[in-house]
């Protein structure tokens, strides 16, 4: 039905309330940089009017640090634009300070807790081997 992949790779080792939050988080990068991906607006038989939804399904998965760090090197090496959240973020509480946080991190000391990407199917799936299924 999509040619295109949804993931959303969290750190297997986070509370749920972190899991959650970073999902959620990358969930809204990945809205706010694709065109297309938000569909109608839904209305209920009352007549009820709610927000438009995603048009296609998003996959949580789960990985280790190791896992995390290199599906966060896939995706570079792929050229795979993707919404990536650290472990120092937690500490912060407002955009402009994440952001502050995030600058001080490269690939190879970023301690990922969370990545999210959208491509080809057969992409994302080798991007981000090693993931499983959230349980």
């Amino acid at each position: 039905m999509f040619d295109t992949k949804i993931a959303i790779v969290v750190r297997d080792d986070l509370a749920t309330w972190q899991k959650l939050n970073v999902s959620s988080f990358l969930t809204g990068g990945l809205v706010a940089q694709t065109s297309g991906l938000i569909g109608e607006p839904y209305i209920d038989r009352a007549g009820n009017h709610y927000h438009a939804l995603p048009i296609q399904p998003i996959i949580i998965l789960t990985a280790d640090q190791v896992t995390l760090s290199a599906i966060h090197r896939r995706s570079l090496e792929r050229e795979v634009k993707s919404c990536l959240y650290v472990e120092e973020m937690f500490a912060t509480g407002y955009d402009q300070l994440n952001r502050a946080t995030f600058a001080r991190f490269a690939p190879d000391d970023a301690k990922v807790v969370g990545i999210a990407l959208r491509a080809e199917k057969k992409i994302v799936d080798k991007i981000t081997k090693g993931a499983k299924m959230h349980p």
